[in-house]
């Protein structure tokens, strides 16, 4: 008998039935005695294109049903070797951007002051932010991995400094994140100018386009990645879902053609393992543009693979 939470069983439970928590975990409102705390930040008035992530986070808890205990590749068992409860989602204001953003903070500031790692699901991209100010009040600042079609480095969109779009410019300007020790993987397609770009390579982050991607296996990039960031300091993953190609992962509210494949996804995760990773965050899977379902079982599994890429997680022999 296992002192951690085990996920309920497919054989003991049909995945169709039962309540469906992420990884059918137990539901635990606080996240006091916890090593890990999934989160979810149902929030999308941040987004400048098509809405509906906030309902990732209820279709990634309904599609986590099929994701198993056990990596088969990596021997990889987090259940048994972190304790881990699915503790609901943020009570967001729906009608004030500004407000969730310090709701967000708030709350993520009572998970890390438990002593939980924390493992989040949007939502949009904008709930990085407040996460990150949480993080670095813990930490200081952040070295980040950061998977995305976009930069999000924008001054300012339509007026806002602080959308879907802005948030990294923004948390390199709070002092954040340490951006010589900040990579950008599968950047791509059009933008509005060289500096959509070039402003976060001047401050020393290392922009990794889909393109230098292309047709190759990611594992030699997540080495040098390793060496950069050093096996101490406080990491954070964002991955935004939209970083993958869109016949992979359709369901997203800005889509980009030619971009990173499952299987780079599932490099760039388990290539984080060895380095201290803090805290991670899957954004930006939009249920009404994923009929399938596929791009948020998708989600479910990338956030299956970050568990077992926090420090400590159990690989069997």
């Amino acid at each position: 008998m296992s002192e951690f939470n085990q996920p309920l069983s497919g054989n003991e439970m049909p995945r169709f039935g039962g309540i469906a928590s992420m990884f059918r975990l137990p539901v635990q409102l606080s996240a006091e005695g916890l090593d890990v705390a999934i989160v979810g930040v149902p929030l999308d008035c941040g987004t400048s294109n098509r809405a509906g992530s906030r309902y990732g986070p209820r279709q990634i808890r309904a599609e986590s049903v099929l994701v198993r205990p056990y990596g088969m590749a990596t021997k990889a068992a987090p259940f048994d070797s972190f304790q881990v409860a699915d503790t609901g989602d943020v009570a967001l204001n729906t009608y004030n951007l500004e407000k969730s953003i310090g709701i967000i903070e708030s709350h993520f500031d009572g998970v890390l002051a438990s002593g939980a790692k924390t493992l989040a699901m949007g939502g949009d991209h904008t709930i990085t932010l407040p996460i990150l100010r949480a993080q670095a009040k813990v930490h200081g600042p952040l070295a980040v991995v950061h998977v995305d079609a976009h930069a999000d480095m924008n001054d300012h969109m339509f007026g806002e400094s602080i959308t879907h779009g802005t948030i990294f410019r923004r948390a390199i300007e709070e002092g954040l994140i340490d951006p010589t020790k900040m990579v950008q993987i599968g950047l791509r397609a059009t933008g509005y100018a060289a500096d959509d770009f070039d402003w976060a390579r001047q401050r020393g982050v290392r922009v990794v386009s889909a393109e230098e991607c292309w047709y190759k296996s990611l594992d030699p990039l997540m080495a040098e990645v390793r060496e950069q960031i050093g096996s101490d300091h406080p990491v954070y993953l964002s991955f935004d879902i939209d970083g993958l190609d869109p016949s992979v992962a359709p369901g997203t509210g800005t889509p980009e053609p030619a971009g990173l494949m499952t299987s780079q996804s599932l490099e760039i995760i388990r290539g984080a393992f060895g380095t201290n990773l803090v805290g991670a965050d899957l954004v930006e899977v939009s249920p009404p543009y994923d009929t399938s379902g596929n791009t948020a079982l998708l989600a479910a599994n990338l956030m299956f693979e970050m568990l077992c890429s926090f420090p400590g997680c159990q690989r069997r022999d």
